[in-house]
């Protein structure tokens, strides 16, 4: 009988750097005793958190069942990515016992549930529940918007005030379609910030859900796998800024991918990221480095002007030495050339 059960899926969503890599990975290393199998969603060309994932492998959940979309975001490319991807990972064997979804930072979810009424695979599969991500700094900041300043001023001066901006509907849609929010990063916030944030919230959600501090992706994985919310079902209760509409776009954002020299010191690395994020109001970077004399690989994330990075693992015998970022920012607000003048900077002419 548990062969004709339908695999139950969890879809996670969340703003660009609200962790969801980190969540998963502490998942895939505490599945709670289920077989899991992962679906990850990159927006760009360098397959960064699906490279992360699959060296959190463990036998519950091995390399073979984490898959990893790079062609775009998963709710535009359903029929020639998506159905294919969770058809070849039913008739994996042993066959999981749960899939997650990592949806790109860009992706609304509404679309995606639409996707699991598909002929092929909605008498096979369930959407368990969708969780939110939420970075408890940025949200309290009101980060998700084109003009920080302005917005704090005028929301602080009127709270009535709508200042919708493609980074704003993205938020709102990912908050309400989710069964769990997960506020992360509530350390760098603090108690004031995670307040605020949970008051923004609320005040966006279209109904009222669990909201979840969650710190460096620690979690029971009972709070969020088994929640049987058949979200598929459940459409009309998670309204989005896009319902009537058949697909929506990202021509609002730019992809840039940046191929970087050896740097000499992570530390001119960091700088050279947080002048780009000043200067050219980057969202997100993530991808590698390599550092010279350094045998280890060097993982570089960044939200905004706050970057992190640690060795990750040592380059392979084979593997070309070369450092690749992927940058991502709203369109009319960056350039390739601008990109690659802070990152990759002309040497002085020898004198």
């Amino acid at each position: 009988m548990a062969d004709l059960a339908k695999l139950p899926v969890t879809v996670i969503t969340g703003f660009l750097g609200s962790g969801k890599t980190t969540l998963i990975s502490h998942l895939i290393q505490n599945p709670g005793g289920k077989r899991l199998a992962v679906v990850v969603n990159e927006f760009g060309d360098v397959g960064v958190d699906g490279e992360i994932l699959k060296s959190c492998a463990i036998p519950d959940c091995p390399a073979e069942n984490i898959m990893e979309l790079a062609n775009g975001c998963i709710c535009c490319t359903v029929a020639d990515d998506f159905i294919p991807t969770i058809e070849a990972l039913m008739a994996l064997e042993p066959r999981p016992e749960h899939i997650v979804i990592e949806t790109s930072g860009l992706a609304l979810p509404k679309p995606l549930l639409k996707a699991f009424d598909w002929p092929d695979i909605r008498s096979k599969i369930t959407v368990d529940g969708v969780i939110a991500l939420a970075d408890a700094e940025a949200v309290a900041a009101g980060r998700f918007a084109s003009n920080v300043a302005a917005v704090d001023a005028q929301r602080l001066a009127d709270d009535s005030l709508d200042h919708d901006t493609p980074l704003s509907e993205v938020f709102e849609d990912q908050i309400s379609c989710a069964d769990i929010i997960l506020l992360t990063k509530p350390d760098l916030a603090g108690a004031e910030g995670v307040a605020k944030a949970k008051e923004e919230i609320a005040a966006r959600s279209p109904r009222p859900v669990p909201v979840i501090e969650v710190a460096e992706g620690l979690i029971d994985p009972r709070v969020i796998l088994g929640l049987e919310a058949a979200a598929e079902d459940d459409m009309d209760a998670r309204p989005s800024h896009h319902d009537g509409h058949d697909d929506h776009e990202h021509d609002d954002f730019e992809s840039i991918v940046v191929e970087i020299p050896e740097v000499s010191d992570p530390a001119e690395l960091v700088a050279r990221i947080e002048v780009l994020a000043k200067e050219q109001n980057i969202l997100r970077v993530k991808g590698y480095a390599c550092v010279k004399g350094k045998p280890m690989r060097l993982l570089v994330q960044a939200v905004g002007a706050r970057v992190r990075h640690q060795f990750d693992r040592p380059w392979a015998e084979n593997e070309p030495r070369r450092g690749r970022l992927v940058v991502i920012a709203e369109h009319d607000d960056v350039s390739y050339e601008a990109v690659q003048s802070v990152l990759v900077p002309v040497p002085a002419a020898a004198e």
